[in-house]
């Protein structure tokens, strides 16, 4: 059946324009945009009204922990794939960080495989960089992208030898493929919990200081500049990280990085309830480093948003503060929260919003997507920018329940998420 979105406000990234269009979807692709199409093109077609609603290319984001295989109780591949067409993506990165850790073909086909069959969203795994994800070999890269990943990361563990990340990064180069880093000194992080500061001391905390993801930052773009290769820096917190990237892209270097939805709003305040549904790793940091996050987002220094979607059970979380596990969910709070909190305040367009969030992410990675032209997959997301909800975790389709936005009250969010022009979620309800 083909599908007519409706006088859509809609969204082309390069661009940056929101035009009133109708979309034509038939057999999965976008056939026609046009002002106005006149019934006899669109007959026998499902009409959806998109009036006063934002089309948007489907959503993207490149890093999220699908915990399949080995992890089942936290999430599998179909529970993180619905919760991604619940919060309007309709495509995911998922992180090696399984068990066993994906880092070889056999087990980027497998990823793959499980997620053809059970996933209602395009997935796109990420291979390990190193073996095991313990930094002491290189993993299969070349079979690797045979099996089908976009990128290498060791991400939930940083790679402490500078002469194997060196090495990495001559690899990576060599088959275009991004290496996404893990910023984190684990010498200066070793045994931290939250932001070190006045908070932690207060608190009777261990904190993490922000040197401990900034050095890192500072040797990878050194080795990235030295090797001419493609360098992704994960989930940056502070400041100081921000002006190193800053200088790298001032020097041609080729550098892109990412910012979370709750390093974007929340910060090291937050901890004062010991509550384990904030703790995470890099922690949240000081309203200085958020400050400088925000603007580093509108300024394009930081490239994308991406939620760093990390679900634990109740279980896992529900132990003393220091023993309970670094991360949280975010896919379906991630739009929701970007547009309550930056867009609808003034504090970036939302544009750029839709920006960091489609076609940036889909350029860093190497993807077909993240524009909307006639011949492309219909991957849309539908956003409906007056939509009032309260975050309520026990109707999230994620496995994992933590998130620290419990009961927030938020403006905004998918209405609707097409993958392959099928409509995947529509009012919060996700189709299988």
């Amino acid at each position: 059946m083909s599908l007519l979105l409706k006088s859509a406000l809609v969204f082309n990234s390069p661009g940056g324009l929101l035009e009133k269009k109708d979309i034509l979807i038939k057999g999965g692709k976008i056939f026609k945009i046009a002002p106005v199409l006149e019934k006899k093109e669109h007959e026998n077609s499902q009409v959806i009204d998109a009036w006063g609603k934002i089309v948007a290319p489907g959503l993207i984001d490149l890093h999220v922990h699908l915990r399949q295989p080995g992890e089942e109780g936290k999430e599998t591949i179909k529970s993180g794939c619905a919760a991604a067409a619940a919060g309007g993506f309709t495509s995911i990165a998922c992180m090696p960080n399984t068990r066993p850790v994906t880092d070889s073909k056999m087990m980027v086909e497998r990823v793959k495989e499980i997620a053809r069959r059970e996933g209602v969203v395009n997935v796109y795994p990420v291979g390990a960089i190193t073996k095991g994800s313990l930094g002491e070999e290189l993993a299969e890269m070349g079979l690797m992208v045979e099996g089908g990943i976009k990128a290498v990361s060791d991400d939930g563990r940083p790679v402490a030898d500078a002469s194997m990340m060196g090495l990495a990064m001559e690899y990576a180069k060599m088959f275009n493929l991004p290496l996404i880093s893990h910023c984190e000194d684990p010498s200066l992080a070793l045994g931290g919990v939250m932001n070190q500061g006045l908070t932690s001391t207060r608190l009777g905390l261990r904190g993490i200081p922000d040197t401990a993801e900034a050095v890192m930052v500072a040797r990878d773009i050194i080795l990235a500049q030295a090797s001419g290769s493609h360098l992704h820096i994960a989930h940056v917190s502070c400041a100081r990280s921000v002006e190193l990237i800053e200088w790298a892209k001032s020097r041609g270097i080729k550098v892109t990085a990412e910012v979370t939805p709750h390093h974007l709003v929340l910060t090291e305040e937050e901890m004062e309830e010991f509550d384990a549904d904030y703790k995470m790793n890099p922690p949240l940091r000081s309203k200085e480093d958020v400050e400088a996050l925000r603007k580093a987002l509108k300024e394009g220094v930081i490239d994308i948003i991406a939620t760093d979607h990390a679900p634990h059970s109740r279980e896992d979380k529900g132990v003393e503060f220091e023993r309970a596990p670094f991360g949280v969910v975010g896919l379906e709070t991630a739009l929701p929260l970007i547009l309550t909190e930056l867009v609808h305040p003034g504090h970036i367009k939302l544009e750029e919003a839709l920006a960091s969030l489609t076609i940036k992410p889909a350029e860093i990675l190497g993807l077909d997507a993240g524009v909307i032209r006639e011949g492309a997959e219909a991957d849309l997301t539908i956003v409906d920018l007056d939509k009032e909800d309260k975050v309520d975790r026990e109707k999230f389709y994620s496995g994992g329940k933590n998130t620290p936005f419990q009961g927030w009250k938020v403006k905004g969010g998918a209405y609707m998420t097409i993958v392959k022009g099928k409509i995947v979620m529509r009012e919060g309800k996700v189709y299988f």
